[in-house]
């Protein structure tokens, strides 16, 4: 749900989104390292711990709940962006 709604308001931005979710199957859609270099801002939906967070080092970083992914996924692309302008 978290996926779907932060893709549908990118799209709404016009802006362009990758997510990698990760549960308990492990990594699906795991970014790679060019996109990870290419990205302007790493967008965390977490309620636990993820596995290769270091992988983010030297991106800015805006971590959020997965409900306010759902929820207010505008409101999370926008905050995340507020990250790059300063």
């Amino acid at each position: 749900m978290a996926q779907s709604a932060l893709e549908k308001a990118a799209k709404k931005l016009d802006y362009q989104i990758k997510i990698e979710t990760q549960g308990a199957m492990g990594a699906e859609n795991e970014l790679t390292k060019a996109e990870i270099d290419e990205a302007d801002v790493v967008i965390l939906g977490v309620d636990v711990s993820i596995e290769g967070e270091e992988r983010f080092e030297g991106k800015p970083v805006y971590e959020t709940s997965v409900s306010s992914c759902v929820t207010e996924p505008e409101k999370v692309i926008q905050k995340a962006l507020e990250k790059i302008k300063k």
